[in-house]
């Protein structure tokens, strides 16, 4: 398997979380357990800042056993549970010690599409395969067992394949479900690709 356009770490080290997370708009997202590959275009992000964002899990510095991966040098697995159920995707960006992140919330597929069915126990192909968040990760396989994982690997990765984006077709708006931000709320870093029909709903069942 050939991984000449694959994301480098470079990449995701760059300072802006925001900028890695609108970027990330048109870039391919894939996973590779036992020989099964599956995946698809990014459409849809959020960005998370350690530093200054309220709705960050690293907000001011926090260091749990849950955000300690989002202190590594970018280019690194975050993913976590939510509702007991969930498992959540993001790419840890930044330099080491700075604990900025982006969630991937949906994917188009284009690979591996009826194995990704399968997972997501679904009777045919519709936006709910990878429409969502926690949705994604089942059609991919992932679970919080790949958190840390290095994206530079050969389970997890992403890739350019060179689909330009215009910019007037990514939409930014406020992130979803971080009420409890505040202010930092409204910030409007979600990123999404303008009429796709696999981007989620304003209030997903994830």
């Amino acid at each position: 398997m050939a991984f000449q356009q694959k994301l480098t770490p470079d990449f995701f080290t760059r300072p802006d979380v925001v900028t890695i997370a609108r970027d990330l708009i048109g870039k391919s997202f894939y996973s590779c357990f036992d020989g099964v590959l599956t995946g698809g275009m990014v459409v849809e992000t959020e960005a998370y800042s350690g530093t200054s964002d309220a709705a960050c899990h690293a907000h001011l510095g926090r260091r749990t056993k849950r955000t300690q991966i989002m202190y590594q040098q970018g280019g690194v697995a975050y993913v976590y549970l939510i509702y007991g159920i969930y498992s959540l995707f993001n790419v840890v960006t930044n330099v080491e010690g700075t604990a900025d992140a982006v969630l991937i919330r949906a994917l188009e597929p284009l690979e591996g599409i009826e194995e990704m069915r399968l997972r997501r126990g679904l009777p045919k192909i519709e936006p709910r395969l990878t429409a969502g968040p926690g949705l994604l990760t089942q059609a991919l396989g992932i679970s919080t067992q790949h958190n840390g994982t290095d994206l530079s690997g050969t389970e997890i990765w992403f890739e350019d394949r060179g689909v330009h984006i215009p910019e007037n077709q990514i939409i930014a708006g406020p992130r979803v479900g971080v009420a409890y931000a505040g202010a930092d709320a409204l910030l409007p870093w979600r990123f999404s690709l303008q009429g796709n029909r696999w981007v989620s709903k304003a209030n997903p069942k994830y």
